[in-house]
C-alpha cells in the first residue's frame, strides 16, 4: 500500500496525534529540557493541532424545552436579576464545558424574567441576540431604542451597546434564548464588559423606531446617516419572517441541504446582522427531508414551528416546538420535517461571518446513500 506523504516525512500521527518518533531515553530528557525554556518540540504534537480536517471537541446535543422550561422558571424563586446580574441557564455542550460554549465558540441560555423586572444596562465586547419563546410585554432597549418583543422575534445587542432587557408590569413570565459570541470573545482575549453608571438607560427614541425606519422592503431612509458594522434594524419579527419564507416556497425548489432557507440580513449592507454571528430561518416543507451534509462554522438551532429530527454525525435527534439543538463544526447532518401536512421552522444562529470574512468556510455533500446518513445506534 502506498504510503502518504507525511509518512514518507516520518510525521505519521499515532493516537495521542503525535509523529512516528521513538520515545529513547535522550528524547525524553531532551523535551524536558525544552520544557525548562518554556518551549517544546513540535512534532509531538504536529497532527494534534494542525489535524488532516475540523476536529471539532464540541458534540451534538439537543436541550429539549419540556425537560428546561420547569428548571428556568424555578430560578426565578431562588435568585433575583439584582444579585444575579442575569437570571439565565445556559446550554453546556459536553465538550465544550472549559468555555461554557453550546458548540463551538457560540454560548446560549434560556433566561427568563417576571412581569415589572427590569435587568441593570449593561455592555461587552461579545455581540449578542434574544430570540422569544414564550410569554408577552418584553422588551430590550440598546443605546437609547426600545422594542417590544413577541414570540419567535429576535433582537440584536451588537458589540459595545448598552442595552437591558424587561417585561411590562402588565406582561406575563418571559422566557427568550440568549446567543453570544462570549467564547470566541474571550479566546481573542478582547472581551470588555460595563455596567451603565446610572443602571438604567434613557429611552431616547420613539419606541420600535427602528422597525419603522428598516423593517420596509426594498426601502431606506433617504437621509440614512448609520455608520455602525451592525445591522440598524436591531428588531426582527416573526410574522412577516414568515410570511416571507411562505411566499419564497411557492416559488422555489428550495436547497436540497436545508429547504427553504432565508438569512436575516442587514439592510444596509445585505451582510449579515452583525460582524461575528450570523442568523437564519429555514423551513422544512410537510414530509420533506434534505439531503446530508457538512461545512465549516458552528450552528444553533431552535425549533419555532412543527416537529421532526435531525440526523447529526449518524445520531437521530428528535425535536419538536422550542427545542434547543447544535450542529458542530464540520458535523454530517440532514433534517426532516415529521408531518406530512404542517412545515417546521428552525430559527439559527451561527459563526459564519467569521467563517466567510476568514476565508475559512468550506462545505462537502455526503455522497453515500443516496445523501442520506446510516443511523448509527
Amino acid at each position: 500500500m502506498k504510503s502518504s506523504a507525511r509518512e514518507n516525512n516520518n510525521f505519521r500521527e499515532d493516537v495521542l496525534g503525535r509523529a512516528n518518533v521513538e520515545d529513547t531515553p535522550e528524547l525524553l530528557a531532551y523535551y524536558d529540557e525544552l520544557e525548562k525554556m518554556n518551549t517544546a518540540a513540535l512534532w509531538t504534537v504536529a497532527n494534534k493541532i494542525e489535524p488532516w480536517f475540523p476536529q471539532s471537541s464540541s458534540v451534538p446535543v439537543l436541550w429539549r424545552f419540556k425537560d428546561l422550561r420547569e428548571h428556568v422558571l424555578k430560578s426565578v424563586s431562588l435568585v433575583s436579576p439584582e444579585k444575579a446580574g442575569r437570571r439565565v441557564i445556559y446550554l453546556d455542550n459536553p465538550g465544550r464545558r472549559d468555555v461554557a460554549a453550546a458548540v463551538g465558540w457560540l454560548y446560549s441560555g434560556l433566561q427568563v424574567m417576571h412581569p415589572g423586572e427590569l435587568a441593570s444596562a449593561h455592555a461587552h465586547s461579545a455581540s449578542a441576540l434574544r430570540f422569544i419563546m414564550e410569554g408577552k410585554g418584553a422588551f430590550t432597549i440598546v443605546d437609547g431604542h426600545k422594542m417590544t418583543l413577541g414570540a419567535n422575534d429576535f433582537v440584536l445587542t451588537p458589540n459595545g451597546t448598552w442595552h437591558e432587557h424587561g417585561v411590562s408590569e402588565d406582561g406575563t413570565a418571559c422566557i427568550w434564548q440568549d446567543g453570544l459570541d462570549i467564547p470566541l470573545m474571550n479566546a481573542l482575549e478582547a472581551n470588555f464588559y460595563a455596567v451603565h453608571p446610572d443602571l438604567q438607560q434613557a429611552v431616547t427614541y420613539p419606541v420600535d423606531d427602528s422597525t419603522a425606519t428598516w423593517a420596509n422592503p426594498g426601502l431606506v431612509p433617504a437621509n440614512d446617516k448609520w455608520s455602525h458594522g451592525y445591522s440598524p434594524l436591531l428588531k426582527y419579527e416573526w410574522a412577516p419572517t414568515y410570511e416571507s419564507l411562505s411566499r419564497y416556497a411557492k416559488v422555489t425548489d428550495g436547497s436540497p441541504f436545508d429547504g427553504v432557507l432565508m438569512n436575516y440580513v442587514n439592510p444596509k449592507t445585505g451582510g449579515p446582522v452583525m460582524q461575528t454571528i450570523g442568523a437564519s430561518m429555514q423551513m422544512l416543507r410537510p414530509g420533506e427531508h434534505t439531503k446530508a451534509h457538512r461545512h465549516t462554522g458552528s450552528f444553533i438551532y431552535q425549533v419555532a414551528k412543527g416537529q421532526g429530527y435531525s440526523i447529526i454525525n449518524g445520531k437521530r435527534f428528535d425535536w419538536q416546538e422550542r427545542d434547543i439543538f447544535c450542529v458542530p463544526s464540520w458535523a454530517m447532518h440532514e433534517h426532516a420535517n415529521g408531518s406530512s401536512s404542517e412545515d417546521a421552522c428552525l430559527f439559527c444562529f451561527n459563526d459564519m461571518p467569521v467563517m466567510n470574512s476568514l476565508g475559512l468556510y468550506r462545505e462537502e455533500a455526503l455522497k453515500e446513500n443516496d445523501g442520506h446518513q446510516k443511523i448509527i445506534a
